[in-house]
């Protein structure tokens, strides 16, 4: 048992403990060396001296005759180097040049940015990801070997050591305990919706069922300025998906066209940067107030939905060149539409944390049955290892106090994002008539070639690009039974992603499309000139009786208080507007 020592190895990925004895040869080290960390056996090299001197070679010499002992640190560097003594790694990522993964555009664009944080914390609650990421990768080693490990809560595979849990486990294969600690980051730090429309049409659903609604959120990340280095989530449209819903729950379906709206929403340069759903109550019909449920005296975010949210976050990883998974936590946001102190509508931001992530991940945590403000972290069984979780708190006299997270109350877990809407509204689909929302069958509105009869003899617009501009009808000219046109419908998606009326014209020219007008015209007799793109003014008034009567009422919050609609800018994609 005496001539048993334990070896520290420091890498770009971190560093790791090898157990040895004195008596083991330098190439046997070296090979527990390469398993450990996933090199081949040339793949990497191992020095006494951060320096890059003293190399341990590949040979018989035992490591009591080449003078290390136990608790030493030895330093590797993969192969192909190009780093001398005197230099320093540029960023310590994991990965060669070959394997960095494809990080998201607001990503490269913030990593090029000026590094203008210096040593100061910025002073705000949460600092963005690319300030903490300047924090780590700086000082006097410039981050030379910082990586950004994913927590696991599983067990290593691999070990030989002992039988397989639950007949054994080890020091070198059991995960480690998990203290939560409140994430001192975040990925986004701003929800932007481009107009109150977007929310209002979402909560029509509530208004006229009174049962709960569940979207996903279609948008963009910028840059968010008024945080250094900051990221915001822009929102451009909601999809929702098929569900069941009642005044007190969601239930999630299969939807077999999620793929399609994801390509769909690719090819618009847009893609999925959340979900949203209501927990509303009326509180007063008259008037319009709901009630005010979520606060600091019961809770933000209930237990299940933390999990639910740590699922989409998984989905939805981040691309990350400093871990070596490739990533590291999530964009992907959640908002609740819910009463305020006001007693009006409400949109609240919220991530829940990357230790949550991993919690949810390995199936490590649960909900509490009659108290949706805590969760529960599992205990270990026959079928599954769980790490011990711990949070810390203050007892009565004001001391630090750990305690087990049987329960945990989920705040440990929460990271509340501001979400607003622009003084100036943006649309990136700018079409002036609604087409029917998609899974909406129990409110009588269907999306079908009959609908789309109806809105086509609606639209007066003299611009073809104004009249498909809504990502609604996109997606049902992209998904429909009858004439899907997956396949044919890209020039039209360029035409509303650039806002070019001249490809709008080209693709309204094709066959497709004329198809398409005399199936509507069979359905709903149109009067002419409506489907040319130029109505007379005759066409105007027996389309759209009410043109002359004043505007419908545009609700713009705090969903209330009707105002008329403000006249719309042209159609494209948004620009970043002040929060």
């Amino acid at each position: 048992m005496a001539d048993n020592i334990i070896i520290r190895v420091q890498s770009p990925d971190g560093m790791k403990k090898i157990p040895s004895t004195k008596r083991e040869t330098a190439a046997a080290f070296l090979k527990k060396v390469a398993k450990e960390f996933g090199f081949n056996s040339n793949g990497f090299s191992v020095y006494q001296n951060r320096n890059k001197t003293g190399e341990i070679l590949s040979q018989n010499k035992t490591l009591s005759l080449l003078k290390i002992k136990h608790g030493d640190m030895l330093f590797l560097f993969p192969s192909g180097s190009s780093t001398s003594s005197g230099e320093v790694m540029d960023t310590a990522t994991p990965h060669t040049s070959s394997s960095l993964p494809s990080e998201d555009e607001i990503d490269q664009y913030l990593t090029k940015q000026d590094d203008y944080l210096n040593h100061l914390d910025p002073p705000v609650k949460h600092m963005s990801f690319h300030a903490y990421l300047r924090k780590l990768t700086g000082g006097a080693d410039k981050g030379k070997f910082a990586a950004l490990e994913n927590i696991s809560c599983k067990i290593k595979s691999g070990c030989e050591g002992h039988p397989p849990w639950p007949e054994g486990i080890c020091t070198k294969c059991q995960p480690s305990a998990i203290t939560l600690n409140r994430q001192k980051y975040r990925h986004v730090d701003n929800i932007m919706f481009e107009n109150h429309t977007i929310a209002d049409r979402f909560l029509d659903f509530w208004r006229k069922t009174g049962s709960q609604r569940m979207g996903y959120l279609y948008g963009r990340y910028t840059e968010h300025t008024d945080i250094p280095l900051g990221i915001r989530a822009e929102v451009a449209a909601i999809y929702e998906p098929p569900q069941n819903a009642t005044q007190n729950s969601l239930e999630l379906l299969e939807d077999p066209k999620a793929a399609a709206v994801d390509e769909t929403a690719a090819k618009l340069g847009l893609c999925k940067v959340g979900w949203i759903f209501t927990d509303l109550l009326s509180e007063d019909t008259r008037i319009g107030t709901v009630r005010y449920s979520r606060n600091k005296d019961s809770y933000y975010l209930s237990a299940e939905e933390c999990i639910t949210a740590g699922y989409f976050q998984n989905q939805h990883s981040n691309p990350c060149r400093l871990s070596r998974d490739g990533h590291f936590g999530s964009k992907f946001v959640t908002v609740v539409a819910t009463g305020g102190p006001d007693n009006q509508v409400h949109f609240e931001g919220y991530q829940v944390s990357n230790q949550c992530m991993a919690l949810v991940r390995d199936e490590c945590l649960l909900p509490c049955k009659d108290a949706p403000e805590l969760g529960y972290a599992k205990e270990s069984s026959p079928e599954q290892y769980v790490p011990d979780v711990f949070y810390k708190d203050k007892d009565k006299f004001g001391n630090d106090v750990t305690f087990l997270a049987r329960p945990l109350p989920v705040e440990y877990l929460i990271i509340d994002i501001t979400t607003t809407f622009p003084k100036d509204p943006q649309y990136t689909f700018c079409s002036t008539q609604r087409f029917p929302i998609e899974n909406r069958d129990i409110l009588g509105e269907t999306q079908d070639f009959h609908s789309l009869a109806t809105y086509l003899s609606q639209c007066t617009s003299s611009a073809f690009l104004g009249i498909v501009s809504d990502f609604h009808l996109l997606l049902f000219l992209v998904t429909n039974e009858v004439m899907p046109l997956r396949d044919s419908i890209g020039l039209l998606l360029d035409a509303v992603k650039t806002s070019n009326e001249d490809l709008a014209q080209t693709w309204k020219k094709s066959e497709q499309w004329a198809t398409i007008e005399q199936l509507c015209s069979k359905l709903l007799p149109v009067k002419r000139g409506t489907f040319s793109g130029k109505p007379s003014i005759l066409d105007v008034f027996s389309c759209c009786p009410n043109v002359g009567s004043p505007p419908a009422l545009w609700v713009t919050g705090p969903w209330a208080a009707p105002q008329f609609p403000p006249p719309r800018p042209p159609c494209g994609p948004a620009s970043i507007a002040p929060s």
